[in-house]
């Protein structure tokens, strides 16, 4: 078996739920929709989909949760897209207020699918975001105020830096949010969690299945190397991996490589010192840390965007001295795994759900920009929704926004976005 046929080597791939394998795509089948795509995005699409009665064939080049979806943090926080308000002119300040309540949505999506199917996927509440400095503390008072404006029914709270010490055992920190309603899991679990609900509603599924070529028309014909998929609808749910499949779209998302890190096991008292109440947590830089704790008590530790293309040759050393930075008393604690994989980010940082202009019977969702574990669940649902006729609404406030293409071409678009953070992150030191 080739590498690129099975999960890279994550904690997650090592700590998951049995993997059945999907056969790949051999002749030619026919489905009312034809997905393209087995992460979250193309998963939960799928989902709602068949829970509205419609046939669907899902094709998934390598395995199912190959990418972001079964490689990403865990981190499940409430909220869509960056500077909401900056869309008001497309939408008005009633679309905005729709988006952000749809950002509370998402998480509860999340939560409904992990019940309803009974997904083992350790899914714990209580998120809080750290402040770095002043100012992130008030940005945070300021989001506590619009969560409570929008009737946000989960317990948030506001920390000084004499209160951190109850969610994060060092004083690196001015303060902080509590916000209950979001939480962690084991992502890979979800994904699989979802396939195999997926299958259940009927949904076929096919790995090893790369899309080759698409014939576009009132009935897409979807090629792979030994079949093909005809249907009435098709969706595109590849997000960074999208490569050159549709040009128009693969120029309006920048894959960019991110990286984490997972302990040996912990005992009790290191890890109760180092997150007191098993909490996911993420500070506010530009370079952003993220870590939590598995159900076995490894820290989890990720970030270190990486626009440039190039991945780090040691990931592990890499990351290891970014997380004694935060947490010295770990100088003696093995690494067992490493490991990273490709975000989209769109350049507003919105995810990026529509059809194409010229194929209206073509829908996709993409560009998470590192967000993507709820936004992917509210895509899909948008999705079936617009698909199935239903509510179309939600979807039209997402897909009239206007996305621009990134300049420069495949080879250039990394490096200018690269210089573009070196300004923010040279911002955020003066």
């Amino acid at each position: 078996m080739t590498a690129s046929a099975r999960h890279t080597a994550s904690y997650y791939a090592a700590s998951s739920v049995p993997q059945p394998d999907c056969p790949a795509l051999a002749g030619e089948v026919s489905a009312d929709v034809c997905v393209i795509g087995g992460g979250y995005s193309g998963l939960n699409t799928a989902l709602e989909l068949a829970e509205r009665g419609y046939s669907v064939v899902l094709l998934e080049a390598r395995k199912v949760g190959w990418g972001a979806s079964g490689r990403n943090g865990g981190q499940l926080i409430r909220g869509v897209g960056h500077g909401l308000e900056q869309f008001a002119n497309v939408i008005g300040s009633d679309g905005v207020r729709q988006m952000k309540l749809m950002g509370l949505e998402a998480v509860e999506i999340v939560r409904e699918r992990v019940e309803r199917y009974q997904i083992p996927c350790d899914l714990t509440w209580g998120y809080c975001d750290l402040a770095n400095k002043p100012q992130h503390l008030q940005d945070l008072a300021e989001d506590a105020e619009e969560l409570r404006s929008l009737d946000y029914r989960h317990e948030v709270r506001l920390l000084q830096a004499c209160e951190m010490s109850s969610v994060v055992g060092l004083d690196r920190y001015v303060g902080g949010m509590i916000d209950m309603g979001s939480g962690h899991l084991h992502p890979l679990n979800l994904a699989l969690g979802e396939a195999a609900a997926a299958q259940q509603l009927g949904v076929t599924l096919f790995e090893q299945s790369e899309v080759t070529h698409i014939d576009y028309g009132p009935e897409v014909n979807v090629h792979t190397a030994l079949g093909n998929v005809r249907a009435k609808t098709l969706v595109l749910a590849c997000n960074a991996y999208l490569n050159g499949l549709n040009p128009h779209l693969s120029g309006k998302v920048l894959p960019a490589g991110s990286y984490i890190i997972a302990t040996e096991p912990l005992s009790e008292a290191q890890a109760a010192n180092l997150l007191p109440q098993n909490m996911a947590v993420c500070d506010q830089r530009v370079t952003v840390d993220y870590f939590r704790l598995s159900a076995d008590r490894r820290l989890l530790f990720g970030g270190a965007c990486h626009y440039s293309g190039r991945d780090p040759q040691d990931i592990g050393a890499y990351m290891r001295p970014k997380m004694l930075m935060v947490f010295p008393q770990l100088a003696d604690v093995k690494i067992d795994y490493q490991w990273g994989g490709m975000i989209g980010i769109g350049a507003n940082r919105l995810p990026q759900i529509g059809r194409l202009a010229d194929q209206p019977n073509v829908y996709y969702a993409q560009a998470y920009a590192g967000h993507g574990l709820n936004a992917t669940h509210l895509a899909g649902k948008l999705l079936a929704e617009a698909i199935s006729g239903q509510q179309q609404g939600r979807f039209d406030l997402f897909a009239q926004v206007p996305h621009i293409t990134f300049p420069g071409g495949k080879h250039l678009r990394s490096p200018l976005l690269a210089l573009g953070m070196l300004w923010h992150r040279f911002k955020e030191l003066v």
